[in-house]
């Protein structure tokens, strides 16, 4: 099964926003529905908020379990999620710390899993030194990346 992005993830791309929505953040839900529009009616109101808000705020916790959602309960492919990702991301009115949606989705573009990039990113970005797992292929992914690395 591949996504097929909703008309509405990619009018969120491309609208300008008319300022008529508060700042908002949004929950993994509301991110499913707009992606895969299994519920209509729920598809367009989170497609509809989203595109009039000033600001909408995606965390990355929201997009580690939109990926794991995707891929565990829709059994979409990495490509598809991370297209769904970088849509979402070219809205001009989306709000990200996308240096560790980037880490992410370099993991999840090689074949491994969105959270162990971000996760590794954000931990140098606290100050760590290392990624540590007990995941043989996390570490190698990470390691892939130029980062230390250690396997427990």
């Amino acid at each position: 099964m591949t996504l097929r992005l909703a008309a509405g993830l990619e009018r969120l791309a491309r609208e300008r926003n008319d300022g008529q929505e508060v700042k908002i953040a949004v929950d993994t839900n509301v991110l499913v529905r707009a992606a895969v529009r299994d519920d209509i009616e729920q598809a367009d109101a989170a497609t509809k908020l989203m595109a009039r808000a000033k600001m909408v705020a995606i965390a990355v916790p929201s997009l580690c379990e939109f990926v794991w959602v995707l891929r565990s309960v829709y059994r979409f492919q990495s490509p598809d999620i991370a297209k769904a990702i970088r849509t979402l991301l070219a809205a001009e009115n989306v709000e990200a710390n996308r240096a560790a949606i980037d880490a992410g989705l370099a993991v999840l573009d090689a074949g491994g899993d969105f959270a162990d990039g971000a996760i590794a990113y954000e931990g140098r970005w606290l100050g760590a030194e290392t990624f540590v797992s007990f995941d043989k292929k996390a570490v190698e992914m990470i390691m892939a990346q130029g980062v230390a690395t250690r396997l427990l």
